[in-house]
């Protein structure tokens, strides 16, 4: 994923692990991952093809999605226990409405451009931090969490700037019941493992 993203599950690739304790286990079996609260239609196929408009080769891959957790590589082993944090963690948060309004971008950081979350961020970012707290989810982040849907990303800057002033009169209203866990193969699309509902 942006924070989402491709295929099936990695059973069988032969992947370096790295342990809590910086060390590092090779061999082992991983799966990609991301955890992510999928744009319902018509907004999400609106904004996945304007993304796609832009030049973004990776409109294909990833569907138009809000990240509570980023790629994340862990051992497949640990899939299972994965689910069961995701089920505990969905069942003590409650839905709530998610309102998108308008553009917003990252640069001169990183060259993005996204519909920006104007209600709901408080929620999702309560969501992404005990998503997080898992130990085999815990990862280094570049930057702070900022809830956002990406719709253009390292394209030429004059994409960049259509795309956001196209979108910047951009509204999207709706109820999140549920997240989604996203696994990747290596090719292909983010492909949907299982969804939580909220609220148990």
């Amino acid at each position: 994923m942006d924070a989402v993203g491709g295929e099936g599950d990695r059973v069988g690739v032969e992947r370096s692990v790295v342990r809590t304790d910086g060390t590092q286990d090779a061999d082992v079996p991983t799966t990609q991952i991301g955890v992510a609260v999928d744009i319902p239609e018509p907004w999400g196929g609106y904004l996945t093809r304007r993304r796609a408009e832009a030049g973004d080769p990776q409109a294909s891959d990833v569907p138009a999605h809000v990240t509570l957790l980023g790629p994340t590589v862990i051992p497949t082993a640990s899939l299972p226990r994965v689910e069961e944090h995701l089920a505990a963690v969905a069942a003590e948060h409650l839905p709530f409405t998610l309102h998108l309004r308008g553009t917003g971008t990252f640069r001169p950081i990183t060259e993005v451009v996204f519909v920006a979350v104007a209600a709901g961020i408080s929620e999702c970012e309560l969501l992404a931090a005990a998503i997080g707290s898992a130990p085999e989810l815990r990862r280094d982040a570049r930057f702070p969490y900022h809830p956002h849907v990406t719709v253009a990303h390292d394209v030429a800057p004059e994409a960049l700037d259509k795309v956001y002033e196209d979108l910047a009169d951009f509204s999207a209203l709706f109820e999140v019941e549920s997240f989604t866990l996203f696994s990747h193969g290596g090719t292909a699309r983010w492909q949907p493992r299982r969804d939580f509902r909220l609220g148990g």
